[in-house]
């Protein structure tokens, strides 16, 4: 899904909004039947290959729904080398897409850097949820934004969630 926004400049766009840190790092969140839209995108190990296809395909379908993404908020699952799930937060369901919805607790760390430096956070993620004896399932990513965007802002974060148990 592209989203246009114009910056001063009214030359340069950017589709995604600049990420704020804040309300995410070190916290916990839950998440009482939380709205989402489910696609998947495939991968070579572990690198996306339909990746704005599918978002495309979601921005088209919220379009039409007259739906909007809450926090721009895009979650990915790494289910293989060769698949990612991609739930996309909504304010509805959405007809002709796969709809669900995700409850619980989860605790949020956000990261920032190059993108791979992606098996260094997760080790290091768990390690803080080990150290704070938390027991957890599976843990999400969220790149909040595009690797453009990330350019243009001079900084790459990225969010994992890990749900608690």
């Amino acid at each position: 899904m592209e989203i246009i926004m114009k910056t001063q400049s009214e030359e340069e766009t950017i589709c995604c909004p600049k990420f704020d840190p804040a309300p995410w790092d070190e916290k916990i969140l839950q998440w009482e039947n939380k709205k989402f839209v489910k696609d998947r995108v495939f991968t070579l190990f572990y690198m996306p290959l339909n990746f704005g296809r599918v978002m495309k395909r979601f921005g088209k379908s919220l379009a039409t729904a007259g739906a909007e993404m809450p926090d721009y908020l895009c979650l990915s699952d790494q289910t293989s080398k060769w698949n990612m799930d991609l739930y996309l937060a909504v304010n509805k369901e959405i007809p002709g897409t796969e709809n669900v919805t995700i409850s619980g607790k989860f605790y949020c760390k956000v990261y920032e850097g190059p993108f791979q430096e992606t098996g260094k956070w997760c080790t290091n993620f768990k390690s803080i949820l080990n150290s704070k004896g938390y027991k957890y399932g599976k843990i999400y990513m969220w790149y909040t934004t595009c690797p453009k965007c990330a350019k243009k802002y001079g900084e790459n974060y990225v969010v994992l969630l890990a749900k608690l148990d």
